[in-house]
């Protein structure tokens, strides 16, 4: 049996369960949250970033553009790239950034 750890979001309070090796995003569409925002899933777009307040996490590739080492360092990550270790309460970052929108715009049109 897989271990299973408990995510909480620290603004609404909701909880959901997240498995060991799963994304937190991934848990939490599972579960039919709509937190954050969605885009790649793959670390590369920003959307779905969120700040790990509580608890132990493992990180996958995440875009430097939207994760610098500066935010890394503050505990800011993309959810589509966190595994937890352990429980984690994190804080969902509101869905626009200054730029962070006008920039995916453009970058969608050049496609």
């Amino acid at each position: 049996m897989a271990q299973v750890y408990r995510i909480t979001e620290q603004c609404s309070g909701k909880s959901f369960e997240c498995e060991a090796g799963q994304s937190v995003l991934k848990a939490m569409e599972q579960r039919g949250m709509k937190c954050v925002p969605v885009g790649c899933r793959g670390g590369g777009c920003g959307y779905c970033k969120i700040q790990v307040l509580a608890g132990e996490f493992e990180c996958g590739k995440m875009s430097k553009v939207h994760v610098p080492p500066e935010a890394l360092k503050k505990r800011e990550v993309l959810a589509c790239r966190v595994y937890p270790l352990t429980d984690l309460t994190i804080e969902c970052r509101p869905p626009s950034q200054p730029g962070l929108a006008s920039k995916q715009k453009k970058t969608t049109a050049l496609r």
